[in-house]
């Protein structure tokens, strides 16, 4: 019936608070502008400790299974097999979030039907060995589901794998919404400005190998200005060897930081700088943040959406990837540039507004689950037909 609301199921392999990255930022937004919908959510996540099992968010209601063992950043649990049946039969429709080859094998071996809808957040890059072992399933959950969301034109069009299954894609930028974050107290943001400064280069995110971070660290030695890393991660404690051993003096580690504190430093930075360098980044929603908070951003061309994100010469810089020097002449150029930084973050919130928002996400969202409930119905209708003749 119009207007009765529509049971989404999604699935991924963490979610706030055990964890704090951009896909799980982008699962939120999906779920607060579906919700406006008619839309009702839920989530399956791991979890290391997974007391409550059940959480409320205002935007879902999540669903944790006890995470036994990690391969490769793919966690699996024995216990998520059967929350994932009783999840299934639920729900209306189930919403993957690509890549965790566990949730594929949930798909794979479930007794339960539902429509199913996937977004392809990257590619699966580094594990070379492990892919070879791992492509079979990933195809053959690819040709099961039923639509894949693609996050940028830039990733479809330098992804293999999207391309081998383009007749089922779609494009679905990320969107963000700030009345979603939080409003920064005085006192908070006279602390972080007592900390940090103002005017610094900002990268914000989970500390991963794919960030380039060690990249960023390289090029700021003897840099007149100063750098903040928020955020927390994998390789947080080679970064900080690599800093000692550099004797930096410009960067700080602020480690996690809260919704509140990661606005605060948006609003006191100058620019979000982002050297994600592999297509494992395939988007980039700390530079998308950049891009909210009306920030000049610089980013490199990895083949990947950060260029969807950051135009050239128009939002902030592109660079080549891998390269200090590169990088460093960049930040030295935005540095000596306040005007140009300005104006660059002006235009980065004027293509925000146009492309990016949480509410164009959640539409096209709403779009594609209501597409595919009446798909799933009229098939139905159809096989109830052929049954009776």
């Amino acid at each position: 019936m119009p207007g009765t609301p529509l049971r989404v199921l999604h699935v991924y392999r963490t979610y706030f608070p055990d964890s704090q990255g951009g896909i799980e930022e982008v699962i939120r937004q999906i779920c607060l502008y579906t919700k406006s919908r008619d839309i009702d959510n839920r989530l399956l996540a791991l979890s290391a400790n997974p007391v409550p099992q059940v959480l409320r968010h205002n935007e879902v209601k999540v669903y944790r299974a006890r995470r036994d063992i990690e391969v490769a950043s793919c966690g699996m649990s024995l216990q998520a097999r059967a929350m994932h049946e009783r999840l299934a039969e639920w729900s209306d429709l189930i919403h993957y979030h690509f890549p965790w080859p566990f949730g594929d094998v949930l798909h794979l071996t479930s007794r339960v039907r539902r429509p199913s809808v996937l977004t392809y957040h990257s590619d699966i890059v580094r594990q070379r060995v492990l892919r070879l072992v791992y492509r079979p399933v990933m195809h053959r959950f690819l040709q099961t589901v039923d639509r894949i969301v693609g996050t940028s034109p830039n990733y479809f069009a330098t992804s293999d794998v999207l391309r081998r299954f383009r007749d089922k894609v779609e494009i679905v930028p990320i969107g963000l919404n700030e009345h979603t974050y939080p409003e920064v107290s005085p006192d908070l943001r006279a602390e972080m400005r007592s900390k940090y400064g103002e005017g610094f280069f900002l990268f914000v995110g989970v500390l991963r190998y794919y960030k380039g971070l060690h990249i960023l660290l390289d090029a700021i030695a003897n840099a007149p200005f100063r750098v903040v890393i928020a955020g927390s991660g994998p390789t947080e404690r080679e970064l900080l060897d690599q800093a000692r051993r550099l004797r930096l003096d410009n960067v700080s580690f602020t480690g996690y930081v809260s919704n509140e504190q990661k606005v605060a430093l948006l609003s006191l930075c100058r620019s979000v700088v982002f050297p994600s360098y592999l297509r494992t980044e395939a988007f980039g929603v700390g530079l998308l943040e950049g891009a909210m908070f009306g920030k000049a951003l610089i980013s490199t061309e990895a083949g990947s959406g950060t260029s969807h994100v950051n135009i050239g010469g128009e939002t902030g810089l592109v660079v080549d990837p891998g390269s200090p020097t590169a990088l460093r002449q960049a930040m030295d150029h935005i540095h000596g540039c306040p005007e140009l930084a300005e104006a660059m973050g002006g235009r980065a919130r004027q293509r925000f507004d146009q492309l990016f928002t949480g509410d164009l996400m959640g539409e096209r969202y709403a779009e594609i689950y209501r597409s595919l409930e009446r798909k799933s119905l009229e098939a139905h209708r159809q096989r109830s037909n052929g049954a009776r003749i």
